[in-house]
């Protein structure tokens, strides 16, 4: 946690109310999102009860489990979330735009043009918190290998044949954010904690609509007590007047409410394979009717639990397109575009779905590309957002100040002399600015020329609150700066102490030259390439 967002929260306590750690919407939100709510039951990891889902916030659908320890009733709900979610996920598959580049021919080493499919959008879910993220996960996990009625050798409890289809697209989305700044798949508490801070923990942040009353508690509450009424408060039968879908329910919940709908329907359903052994028609009859009864009852039960959390989303989308869109956001979605067409093309291919464990090499590319993205993902934010750059300067990494002399110099070192100008600015920051250090000055578009202009710390006088920095790039390659590559006394300037631009990792090795203690030869399965957003980004 930054220095920043810790004084974020105390003034929170203070206030009473959310603060903003934000002042541009740093995640892209798509006209079209999928809201997914999902439902678990207790005391199984990963057994599904119920989702509630849609991209019309006035019309949810709601899938559901009658009896979660029943597999065949699991994959029948999958199936059913299947037909409901592949389609909002592939209809963003055909409309493409063509993207011009370049590849290598691995015979003569030369560079021809070569023109790409990218998609033009890609498709977005948005689920509560990061509890559910972890749920689609353990469905992608657990379905992307499953055996479908269509297999030569289907094995015990074949599943529908789009089964494993949807749990491929899980795996996929759910691996995809891990990756910093994406955003085919968010948690809404994620979001909101990156652009608001409440006067809570982390984990008291992953409730919904205890971090949504921060925003706007009720007259006479701070915005703790809002939050505390929002977890705690109970009607007249003991049952939560605002249940979370954590995704896991709550256990009163589950004890007085769900138990025993799910032991009706146990017993109709019994009834009915009576009926049907002895075959008494009519009993048979009124026993369908009475499954027809209970699992209307559980509907009921489960939309009353679902319709909170699902609303509190959408309230929560309301409040992020407050904000203004990030000047880098654009950016990072072409690369969830990318991520997207690749995972299309690899099943339009045939390939297999996404292994149990990576090898050595995919996993250190992964990380490097995290990496990388992370390092990318705080400089656009320093960039596109004066409250995250404060981040920076609180920590000593950036200052700002106002630029109070601007003195000619020459590095006569080489043959001909370069412009070497000393630029001194007046500042209240305190930076790590140790003689020598490199730093880059933060430029915007319309002051044209580079980004940034790289120069080093020439002077540091505590006393007096200066800085005199030696500017080295950025001025054209005449012997005369050009006119405006260097600021004039008076202006406002930022210099950061970390680079703006970020360095490519180093190649990692080929398979065939992996060593076997890191998963290469002898006998070693091929390395997947990489996929086609790596290659582009």
């Amino acid at each position: 946690m930054s220095l920043l967002t810790t004084l974020a929260r105390l003034e929170a306590v203070r206030s009473g109310r959310a603060e903003p750690l934000a002042t541009v919407r740093h995640r892209h939100l798509s006209d079209r999102p999928m809201v997914v709510v999902p439902l678990t039951a207790a005391g199984e990891a990963g057994a599904p009860l119920a989702v509630m889902l849609g991209t019309d916030r006035d019309a949810p659908r709601l899938h559901l489990v009658p009896q979660p320890l029943n597999r065949t009733l699991r994959f029948d709900f999958l199936a059913e979330l299947a037909a409901d979610l592949l389609p909002y996920l592939e209809s963003f598959a055909e409309d493409v735009e063509q993207i011009e580049g370049s590849e290598k021919d691995p015979e003569t080493g030369e560079k021809t043009q070569v023109f790409r499919e990218l998609c033009a959008d890609a498709p977005q879910l948005i689920v509560p918190n990061g509890a559910g993220v972890r749920h689609l996960a353990l469905l992608g996990r657990s379905t992307r290998f499953r055996r479908t009625v269509e297999d030569d050798e289907p094995g015990p409890y074949p599943a529908p044949v789009r089964v494993p289809l949807l749990g491929r697209w899980l795996t996929h989305l759910t691996d995809r954010a891990q990756v910093p700044g994406t955003s085919l798949l968010l948690s809404m508490t994620g979001l909101l904690a990156r652009h608001w801070a409440t006067g809570q923990s982390h984990l008291e942040d992953q409730h919904l609509a205890a971090r949504l009353a921060w925003h706007a508690p009720p007259r006479g509450l701070t915005g703790a007590e809002a939050a505390e009424r929002a977890e705690s408060a109970r009607d007249d039968r003991g049952q939560l007047l605002h249940p979370p879908a954590g995704p896991a329910t709550d256990p009163r919940f589950d004890e007085f409410v769900l138990a025993p709908a799910i032991a009706r329907y146990d017993a109709a359903t019994a009834a009915l394979q009576h009926g049907v052994e002895q075959r008494d028609e009519a009993a048979a009859e009124r026993a369908r009717a009475a499954v027809r009864t209970a699992v209307e009852e559980l509907r009921e039960v489960l939309t009353a639990v679902l319709l909170p959390t699902w609303r509190d989303v959408w309230h929560g989308l309301d409040l992020l397109r407050t904000l203004p869109p990030a000047g880098h956001l654009a950016e990072r979605w072409t690369g969830d575009r990318w991520s997207y067409t690749g995972h299309r093309d690899r099943l339009a291919a045939g390939e297999p779905p996404q292994p149990r464990q990576d090898d050595a090499v995919t996993a250190a590319r992964k990380l490097a590309q995290r990496e990388r993205e992370q390092a990318r993902l705080d400089v656009q934010e320093a960039l596109d957002d004066p409250l995250a750059m404060a981040g920076h300067r609180l920590a000593g990494e950036a200052f700002s100040g106002v630029v109070t002399e601007v003195v000619p110099d020459y590095d006569t070192t080489g043959r001909s002399p370069k412009p070497r100008p000393l630029v001194t600015l007046r500042t209240a920051d305190r930076p790590h600015a140790d003689l020598g250090r490199e730093a880059h000055r933060v430029r915007s578009e319309a002051e044209g020329g580079p980004a940034a202009q790289k120069a080093e710390i020439a002077a540091v006088d505590p006393a007096g609150g200066t800085i005199t920095l030696r500017m080295l790039s950025g001025m054209g390659r005449k012997k005369e700066p050009e006119p405006g590559s260097l600021p004039e006394p008076g202006d406002l300037v930022t210099f950061t102490l970390f680079e703006l631009t970020v360095r490519q990792s180093a190649p990692l090795p080929e398979p065939d030259d992996t060593p076997w203690t890191h998963g290469g030869p002898p006998g070693a399965a091929p390395v997947p390439a990489p996929s086609v957003s790596e290659e582009w980004e």
